[in-house]
């Protein structure tokens, strides 16, 4: 069965451009030239994956991701100018899954679709792991705390994830993104320690005095594997 992604992004040429290249591998795309556009699409049709333009007349990418996060976990891929730190930033704190900056080859761009579906898609015979009162369902990306489901974006599960795996063991702050599989998103560590913080109200942490997750100061963060 075909993949369907939908572009949203005010460069028609571009959408052209990865049309036709994405229709050889197996890729349907759909495309929006505005945010207005993408977001009406996003509601009456299906798709597996979104691209989404940051930088686009009226609304602008980082809107559309915001409404589109309050209603859905649809995979979403940021198309970003490069070396703009910013956006990147600000975007993954939404809950973008992935980005990748203008220009980039249609090539890459598939692969990164790819990896993206692999993360979401449910599996499940997939891997589960424990520690303290946490249950991850690493396949079908699926967190519990005491038993109580908790909803988290991309980046905030496959953190959680890496913490997870290495139970008692001290993860650095500047290696937990490559640990959980996103070592591709150079944002700095000021991004982690904002995932982090959002991870612990998630699964119920003291924000002054965290037991779950634990800082280690001037190295990362540590789950220790018992509950204290």
């Amino acid at each position: 069965m075909a993949l369907r992604v939908l572009l949203i992004d005010d460069d028609a040429r571009l959408a052209e451009l990865l049309s036709g290249y994405l229709a050889q591998h197996d890729v349907v795309l759909s495309h929006a030239r505005d945010g207005i556009a993408g977001i009406a699409r996003l509601d009456t049709d299906a798709f597996d994956a979104v691209l989404l333009d940051v930088m686009m007349p009226g609304i602008d990418g980082l809107e559309v991701l915001r409404r589109l996060r309050k209603k859905s976990k649809l995979p979403v891929i940021m198309l970003t100018a490069r070396g703009d730190e910013s956006d990147r930033v600000v975007g993954l704190e939404l809950g973008a899954d992935d980005y990748i900056p203008k220009p980039f080859s249609p090539r890459e761009l598939l692969a990164r679709v790819r990896a993206v579906l692999r993360r979401a898609q449910p599996d499940l015979a997939g891997e589960r792991v424990f520690a303290q009162d946490l249950v991850v369902d690493v396949g079908a990306r699926r967190a519990t705390v005491a038993g109580r489901e908790v909803e988290l974006t991309g980046i905030e599960f496959d953190i959680l994830v890496a913490l997870v795996r290495r139970a008692g063991r001290v993860v650095p702050r500047g290696a937990l993104l490559g640990e959980a599989g996103r070592g591709d998103v150079a944002v700095g560590e000021r991004t982690v320690d904002v995932h982090i913080s959002r991870l612990r109200k998630k699964i119920g942490d003291d924000p002054k005095n965290p037991q779950r997750i634990r800082t280690v100061r001037g190295i990362g963060y540590v789950l220790p594997r018992e509950a204290p």
